[in-house]
């Protein structure tokens, strides 16, 4: 490269490449969407060079677990994620996805957490992919289809297993969307219009997957008691269908469950299957869904972030609503569904135990349809780095990052990203390593993170000190990009 310029040379930073080794000094030099040289190229001619001294140089932040299948058509400037970092985003995360799946009516729950009747307008997977390239997002989609998504569209009665021929019909759906550019299936079991699939109905599911290279994501059917059958489960579904697993947000949740996060890292760890198992994690001891009459035993704090029937009670926990109106938390829930809250039924000790286990990756879980959404949705990677790495010491830095980057891009199958590295796209994070923060609270969470200096999206400088420009350069990724 000597002889021609680089588009871009970032030069004097510390690299710290996603792959989980230490960090080195050195420059970056880009041209057009691909890294073309890591080293010394300080005397190197490019059109622009930006000195980033003192500064991490890392590859671009990838979410595992988000919620922003309709978000990214709707708002694609993707500023909740492009202001922390985050340059890919896996959507269709826990049985809910946007495609394929076209709506007449209400969406049921949990579909309604992506948004309303009218943004169910995909009849097939490539439906949605075109939507993505049509609306030039600012960050990189990789998407799952959802099984509750397939089981609204063909399966005639949700509060029972499918039968053959609705089975048969999903599978034919999914093969189709996995043709399209989906790049696994996941599942939300705990929800009521999944938790009457059978086991068998979704390992016939994950064959399916599997045929194409995919991957298995599961919100399991148990995160409180029943939890290690859950994961049992999960395992002999991908085992069977012989595809990677991850373990959604995984969590102990539940008063009664604190303390067990040793034993379930441990069941996992013992399985026959433990090579192909990973687990995501958000940085928070919260979780965040729709109101649920189950999760309501005036144990935990619940923050209720939107109602429809009272929208002028969030946000508010629901043990001050319950007091100003004179019944009891569970009538108050009742008054106040259809809603969303925030759930504080994780244990700090557990979510920090789960956090430094080698196979978490990080992923976000927020909601961006939420007008009061759990501040994960801004501060998920900031508050890792900055918080629970630098503050607290739950592990170096470069394992920070290549639970962000490099081991994610890896179990996810995204080809050529995910490391910075030669020949790979240039998905990057400027970042000062003493001043990243998240921001966001659960009193203020729309709040972006701070510490960022710059992102690039495939070559493109898409935010600046703070500021989006007005390249967004972001692509929908399959198993084949």
């Amino acid at each position: 490269m000597n002889h021609a310029a680089f588009d871009l040379l970032l030069t004097g930073g510390m690299i710290i490449d996603g792959s989980g080794a230490t960090p080195f000094a050195g420059d970056v030099g880009i041209v057009k969407d691909r890294i073309v040289a890591v080293g010394d190229l300080k005397n190197a001619a490019s059109k622009l060079t930006i000195n980033v001294t003192g500064k991490v140089l890392s590859p671009g932040f990838i979410d595992t677990h988000t919620h922003d299948d309709i978000a990214v058509l709707a708002k694609p400037d993707c500023f909740p994620k492009i202001s922390q970092g985050v340059t890919t985003v896996v959507v269709g995360n826990c049985g809910i996805s946007a495609a394929p799946l076209r709506l007449t009516q209400a969406p049921p729950e949990p579909l309604n957490l992506l948004g309303p009747e009218n943004d169910f307008v995909f009849e097939s997977f490539r439906n949605y992919v075109e939507a993505v390239e049509a609306s030039q997002p600012a960050v990189n989609i990789a998407a799952l289809a959802g099984h509750t998504s397939l089981r609204v569209k063909h399966v005639g009665e949700l509060s029972r297993s499918a039968t053959t021929r609705e089975t048969i019909a999903m599978q034919n759906e999914l093969e189709q969307a996995m043709a399209e550019g989906a790049i696994g299936l996941s599942t939300g079991l705990a929800y009521a219009n999944a938790f009457s699939a059978t086991t068998d109905e979704v390992t016939q599911l994950a064959c399916v997957a599997a045929r194409f290279g995919g991957i298995y994501t599961t919100h399991m059917r148990d995160e409180f008691d029943g939890i290690i059958q859950a994961i049992e489960e999960s395992i002999t579904i991908g085992s069977e269908a012989k595809l990677p697993i991850v373990i959604s947000h995984l969590k102990c949740a539940g008063p009664k469950n604190w303390g067990r996060s040793g034993e379930v890292l441990a069941a996992i760890e013992s399985s026959h299957y433990h090579d192909r198992v990973y687990m995501d994690c958000y940085p928070y001891s919260a979780g965040s869904s729709n109101l649920d009459l189950k999760q309501v035993d005036e144990q935990v704090d619940i923050l209720i972030t939107r109602s429809v029937p009272h929208p002028e009670q969030a946000p508010k926990l629901l043990a001050q609503i319950a007091h100003e109106w004179g019944v009891t938390q569970r009538e108050a829930a009742q008054r106040l569904m259809p809603a969303g809250a925030v759930y504080f039924s994780i244990d700090e000790q557990d979510m920090r135990t789960i956090l430094r286990h080698g196979k978490v990756m990080i992923g976000s879980d927020g909601l961006p349809c939420d007008p009061h959404p759990h501040p994960r949705l801004f501060g998920t990677f900031p508050r890792v780095l900055g918080k629970y790495c630098r503050e607290e010491g739950l592990f170096p830095l470069h394992i920070a990052i290549h639970k962000m980057t490099g081991l994610p891009a890896s179990v996810f199958h995204l080809r050529e990203r995910g490391l910075l590295k030669s020949g790979y796209f240039a998905d990057l994070v400027v970042f000062d390593p003493d001043e990243i923060r998240d921001v966001a609270t659960f009193e203020s969470p729309i709040q972006k993170s701070s510490g960022i200096d710059y992102v690039l999206v495939n070559g493109a400088i898409t935010f600046h000190q703070g500021h989006l420009s007005e390249e967004r350069a972001g692509r929908f990724v399959g198993l084949s990009s």
